[in-house]
């Protein structure tokens, strides 16, 4: 990894030399806008829209639109001359408990690795951190703009969360939540089930992106000139509901079968009709009993009858 940014810690009157590093980084296949007959890269030309012509970067400035067609130019002069206090420091601000940070707020996420002979406090930060249960709100200057942020312990390393301005974070308007919308108990029932049949813990290595292997797939085809297998379709989308509790068991009944559980329905149905059938079973073999004992007293008599027949013939 490549260091974007050096500074340090303000922690009271600690100073931890840092280092910050990007924490994350982006999978997306990325592709270039060609010419499709020849393959050839398409390239931009920086155009003035007043008079047409080519214009290098030296000559380009940052301007801002006050509307009516008027534009305000800052040059690079301008911005050096802006306050940045923070420029080449993280200052601490506060400690604070991290559920009371809202996750909309987060941005980014960076590591920070010590710098030099920072080592030291540096760890003495972090176990504090992790002792204290809570996450350090700091400021930070990255690229040429104040940011708020977190520091967090991750794995034995301080993360820095680089965070949205409150301002900057949309009220939701909308709609329904001026209705009057009730939920039946037996709905929330229902969802509530839903919810306990596909509990889990959050594991990150069980997820992939399938989109993005597929799309390698077929890069991989192109380049060996091969031809694309599609994968087949895990499994058919469910039919529409009728209504919302018919979803909900719906969808409970197939979160168990995802999980190889039996369902509650087919289990009672299941365990009823062989009971039935063994009814049915048993009455014709309690009929054989009682038939029995007549059997060997008719049986009986046909036997004496016949042996005497025989004695009157030899005699």
């Amino acid at each position: 990894m490549r260091a974007i940014w050096k500074g340090a810690v303000s922690f009271g009157l600690v100073s931890i030399a840092v280092k910050l590093y990007s924490a994350t980084e982006e999978k997306d296949i990325r592709f270039h806008q060609v010419h499709r007959t020849d393959g050839g890269r398409i390239k931009y030309q920086r155009t003035c829209s007043v008079d047409g012509e080519v214009v290098s970067y030296d000559d380009i400035a940052k301007g801002y639109d006050i509307g009516g067609g008027e534009m305000v130019i800052l040059t690079d002069e301008d911005f050096a001359d802006l306050p940045l206090s923070t420029s080449r420091a993280i200052d601490v601000l506060e400690f604070v408990p991290a559920e009371q940070i809202d996750p909309i707020l987060f941005a980014k996420a960076y590591y920070l690795e010590p710098e030099g002979q920072a080592a030291k406090p540096y760890v003495l930060l972090r176990d504090a951190l992790r002792d204290a249960d809570r996450v350090a709100v700091v400021k930070i200057a990255i690229r040429q703009r104040e940011q708020l942020a977190t520091l967090r312990v991750r794995d034995d390393v301080l993360v820095l969360n680089t965070m949205l301005w409150p301002d900057e974070v949309r009220a939701p308007e909308f709609g329904f939540l001026d209705d009057d919308i009730e939920t039946r108990p037996a709905e929330l029932a229902m969802a509530s089930s839903l919810i306990d049949s596909m509990a889990a813990d959050f594991q990150p290595d069980d997820f992939s992106d399938n989109y993005r292997a597929a799309l390698q797939e077929v890069i991989d085809a192109k380049v060996e000139g091969r031809e694309v297998v599609q994968p087949e379709e895990a499994e058919e989308a469910a039919p529409a509901a009728i209504d919302l509790m018919a979803a909900l068991k719906a969808s409970v009944e197939r979160a168990k079968k995802a999980r190889g559980e039996a369902s509650s329905s087919s289990g009672e149905e299941s365990s009823a009709k062989p009971a039935k059938k063994a009814v049915k079973k048993a009455t014709p073999a309690k009929k054989a009993t009682k038939s029995t004992p007549a059997a060997k007293k008719a049986a009986a008599p046909r036997k004496s009858t016949t042996a005497a027949k025989a004695t009157k013939k030899s005699a």
